[in-house]
């Protein structure tokens, strides 16, 4: 089934013979309030914009011959099909110069519980040469934008980059240092870094040849520095470190298309791994060398000891989804929405310039406030009165056309599934995860939240829980 959205609609590219006044990035996410119109913010819809535009690039495509012949091409990790332009060469070879500098800081020997104090070595030697590696591998026209204001595009962009791979001070990671390095690669885009993208070209050569050598880093640098989960969940959490391979790694067995017009909301590939192998190790050691989402996975499974539904019940939960890949992708959006933009502890230290403004987007579309937004502090409640109000653009609107609301943009949190524990910062569970998936083979008759036979219901009451463990990102 076909969805009802409008056509992709792609990330505005500044024009190179305007001038653009640049700003050095600052918090302004600081209170219930902020979060709301963060939520109705330019910023916020060119997130949103910009991962939807990435995640329908990754969708395998119908590709037809001289002869009208058809066949699909799905786009696998290493894929010798997708060419990489010089730019993703670049920033690939900086991830790399960055796994370098690990070896240059080694972490203290001796057992610990919490993160290596070494990390903070690795990331003061980053900062100290994050200019001269953005000169280094960064292209020259875009950093040297600005050069003669007060504030120059490098100077914009390095905050991004810096805010990329952990707090230094918190020994942590968490998905608001993953959204820093999309934001990262987003300015990037709109400095006009990449080439025309043709059918997604570019956003692939992005995904594939950029975001996954950076998960790759930041999982050695979880693994050799222990660093903790960043504002974590705990048990009901989606993972504790990341979110976009699971809507990259999802789009990859979703069914192919044609062009993004024709993406569809539920549905595999013929060939796709079903999504209940998640709780097969041997699947999950082939699949992780082709595809994010499973990739993802198996660095769970080398972090994490024990059944699979024990300590990863939300994804165990979505791998009983009947309805297909596709299905999945569309609800880890909505998830993404939910529970990593919309939450206070993620975004509030997610800084906003020239790029990714904090002004009211004109063409949003007014929602209430969410509980999780309404349940924040106010340092300025008298100012939060008067804060001009946009309601939220869909972002996937193609410039004068007229568009279906995205699902997502109705609320600013997903509805909550039955007997979850309310609280401003509990975890929604997926609500497309319908059905119940079964125990592995050899474990226990049903995972805690699974169905109740005997009263014909779901029972989510797990016999403890983990909330936030800081506000953090």
């Amino acid at each position: 089934m076909a969805t009802s959205l409008a056509p992709i609609r792609k990330l505005q590219v500044l024009d190179p013979a305007t001038h653009h006044e640049f700003m050095q990035p600052v918090k302004c996410i600081n209170e219930g309030g902020d979060l709301s119109f963060f939520l109705k913010s330019k910023a916020y819809t060119d997130i949103m914009t910009f991962i939807f535009q990435l995640n329908a690039a990754m969708f395998p495509r119908v590709i037809r011959n001289a002869e009208g012949q058809a066949r699909t091409k799905q786009w696998t990790l290493g894929d010798p099909d997708v060419s990489f332009p010089p730019v993703v060469h670049s920033i690939a070879a900086l991830i790399e110069k960055l796994g370098q500098m690990i070896e240059e800081n080694p972490p203290d020997q001796g057992p610990r519980r919490f993160g290596n104090v070494s990390f903070r070595r690795w990331y003061e030697s980053t900062k100290v040469r994050a200019s001269e590696l953005l000169d280094e591998y960064l292209p020259a026209a875009v950093l040297s934008r600005g050069a003669s204001d007060k504030v120059s595009a490098k100077a914009e962009l390095q905050a991004y980059f810096l805010g990329s791979f952990g707090s230094s001070q918190r020994l942590d990671y968490g998905t608001g240092h993953e959204l820093s390095f999309l934001a990262f690669l987003g300015c990037l885009w709109k400095l006009g870094a990449f080439p025309e993208s043709q059918d997604g070209s570019q956003e692939r050569a992005i995904v594939l040849g950029v975001i996954e050598p950076y998960l790759q880093l930041i999982r050695r640098l979880i693994l050799i520095y222990t660093l903790e989960p960043a504002g974590s969940h705990g048990v009901w959490g989606l993972d504790d470190h990341s979110f976009l391979p699971y809507i990259f790694g999802s789009a990859q067995y979703s069914p192919a298309i044609t062009t993004p017009a024709d993406i569809v909301q539920e549905g595999s590939l013929p060939n796709a791994p079903d999504p209940g192998d998640v709780a097969k190790a041997n699947v999950v050691e082939r699949e992780r060398r082709q595809n994010m989402y499973f990739s993802a996975i198996g660095f769970i499974y080398d972090v994490k000891k024990g059944p699979f539904w024990e300590h990863s019940p939300i994804l165990f939960d979505i791998s009983g989804v009947k309805a297909g890949w596709a299905k999945i992708n569309k609800g880890m959006l909505k998830m993404y929405n939910a529970e990593v933009l919309s939450k206070f502890p993620v975004v509030q230290h997610f800084p906003m310039g020239s790029l990714f403004v904090w002004e009211a987007d004109p063409m949003a579309i007014e929602t209430a406030d969410s509980i999780h937004a309404s349940s924040q502090p106010s340092a300025k409640p008298a100012m939060m009165t008067t804060r001009p109000v946009a309601p939220l653009r869909n972002p996937l609107a193609d410039a004068g056309s007229q568009t279906t609301r995205a699902s997502w943009a109705g609320s600013t949190a997903i509805p909550q599934g039955p007997a979850i524990p309310s609280g401003p910062n509990q975890p929604t569970r997926a609500p497309w995860a319908s059905s119940t998936p079964q125990a592995p083979p050899g474990g226990p008759t049903t995972a805690p939240w699974s169905r109740n036979e005997a009263a014909g219901g779901r029972s989510l009451q797990p016999a403890s829980r983990g909330g936030d463990r800081n506000p953090a990102r």
